[in-house]
């Protein structure tokens, strides 16, 4: 069985982290990995204060062993988050969509573990001067929010870095990638879009059913005018938005507005022609839903198969 540092380090029974995805880790889908062996993540996105308070309380109704939340430091209500995830004692914070110095103070006072989810290695070497724990170093490949640097390139280097635990995400959807992430050097995975199709998911069937079917080039990216680029599958609301990010009539502000709302509509609505299916590249490569354990098992047993047979080719 693969272990690692950060098994200990978080109390975990295998080194995988779950995606702090908004609209789709809630309570059920973080519970279900923590329970399975993981680390699951609830998704704080642009919740206020009482509705993560109520998640994270639902979360521990579910589960006994140790869980996350995922900070967005975009979001308009970040500072009541802040506060809350410390009242409330959650254990380990993944961070992202900005720098969490700010924050980090109190959190590490309050005795949280923070992983900054990282796209470089100057933020990478930032965060761990202030007192992180890990740095999940996510490569361009993932869905939602995504950095320039592929996860090939970016994990060796950020490993080399710093002295903290690195978590590899983008990218990861079956065992022999998971293989590759440690032989690039890190400690763990986080996982995203293979979780979509969990039982335990409550998405919309819709979503689900799009990712199952998804191909090798249905992915897309939009938002780069913007300073934050997004990887989502490609439907007619993401091939609209790839249409209006290249034209010079449409302004910065109507662009953004065009997005307001779309992951919500394809997450809990299951609206084909308005949301936004945020997915990786490897949405081609989850080809059936089974529950957080399955995935789980399946992900570490092809895992220890292919390192297993590392050698094979030194002679």
């Amino acid at each position: 069985m693969i272990k690692t540092p950060i098994c200990e380090l978080f109390g975990i029974e295998y080194p995988i982290f779950q995606g702090g995805m908004a609209w789709v880790a809630d309570a059920s889908l973080a519970s279900a990995v923590s329970n399975a062996g993981g680390l699951g993540i609830i998704a704080g996105m642009n919740s206020n204060g009482e509705q993560l308070r109520a998640e994270i309380r639902k979360c521990r109704e579910m589960t006994d062993k140790p869980f996350g939340v995922n900070v967005m430091l975009m979001s308009p209500f970040v500072e009541e988050v802040a506060r809350v995830v410390v009242e409330e004692k959650v254990p380990v914070l993944t961070t992202g969509a900005g720098n969490p110095g700010k924050y980090m103070p109190a959190w590490l006072e309050a005795g949280i573990k923070v992983v900054p989810v990282v796209a470089s290695v100057g933020v990478a070497k930032l965060v761990e001067k202030r007192g992180a724990a890990a740095v999940v170093a996510e490569g361009g490949e993932s869905g939602g929010h995504i950095g320039e640097l592929t996860t090939m390139a970016l994990v060796p280097q950020v490993c080399d870095a710093v002295k903290i635990p690195v978590i590899a995400a983008g990218g990861i959807a079956d065992g022999r990638q998971l293989a590759a992430a440690f032989m690039l050097g890190a400690v763990g995975v986080q996982v995203g879009t293979r979780f979509l199709v969990a039982k335990e998911c409550t998405i919309s069937p819709v979503y689900k059913e799009k990712i199952l079917k998804a191909k090798d080039i249905d992915t897309i990216s939009t938002g780069r005018r913007l300073g934050h680029p997004v990887r989502a599958l490609k439907t007619p609301f993401s091939r609209e938005l790839a249409h209006m990010e290249y034209d010079p009539n449409v302004t910065d502000e109507e662009f953004e507005k065009y997005g307001v709302g779309a992951v919500r509509k394809a997450a809990r609505e299951g609206d084909a022609q308005h949301g936004s299916f945020l997915a990786g590249q490897v949405a081609a490569m989850v080809n059936k839903e089974q529950t957080c354990k399955e995935i789980i098992e399946d992900l570490f047993t092809q895992g220890e198969q292919v390192l297993g047979g590392a050698m094979k080719w030194v002679k």
